[in-house]
């Protein structure tokens, strides 16, 4: 019988063996490269800082509840509307109103963005996003001082700026 009838050599577990580590390298070092390309998932540079105005913000929160409030945001036909009313339903005027937009994954596409009044109550931008989740954190002052934030999330779908 000869040698190449007995099986498996040495010199081809070898190459098989090597070939395996070959691919598992190739692949880790791309996921690696990949992932300090991408954005790192960081919100704040230090957090025991960031954490010391907890208390503040969260009394701002309650605040702002208290105002009662009525707002929505939306985003169609490539305008981002922001609809404002008071506690009694009335529409709240004249507020300057901003709205920061983020994508949840990467800060690419972060942008801030100042919106007009329209009507009564009614602030508009026209504002072409790419398709996908966003976050808009919208910040609107009335002429009397009141200041409401809030945080949305919504997906802008394939086609909303046309």
């Amino acid at each position: 019988m000869s040698a190449r009838a007995a099986g498996i050599t040495g010199r081809q577990v070898f190459a098989v063996m090597a070939a395996f580590f070959v691919v598992i390298i190739a692949v880790n070092t791309t996921l690696a490269v990949f992932a300090m390309r991408s954005w790192t998932g960081l919100v704040v540079q230090n957090g025991y800082v960031a954490s010391q105005g907890f208390n503040e913000e969260l009394a701002e929160a309650r605040r702002q509840a208290l105002l009662g409030w009525q707002e929505s945001l939306g985003y169609a036909r490539g305008r981002l509307t922001l609809t404002l009313g008071d506690a009694e339903r009335r529409p709240v005027e004249r507020a300057k109103v901003s709205v920061t937009l983020k994508r949840p994954s990467t800060d690419r596409e972060d942008r801030q963005l100042l919106l007009n009044e329209t009507a009564s109550g009614r602030y508009e931008l026209a504002v072409a996003l790419s398709p996908g989740l966003w976050d808009a954190e919208a910040t609107a002052r009335t002429a009397t001082g009141e200041t409401l934030r809030r945080v949305y999330r919504f997906l802008a779908p394939r086609g909303a700026d046309k």
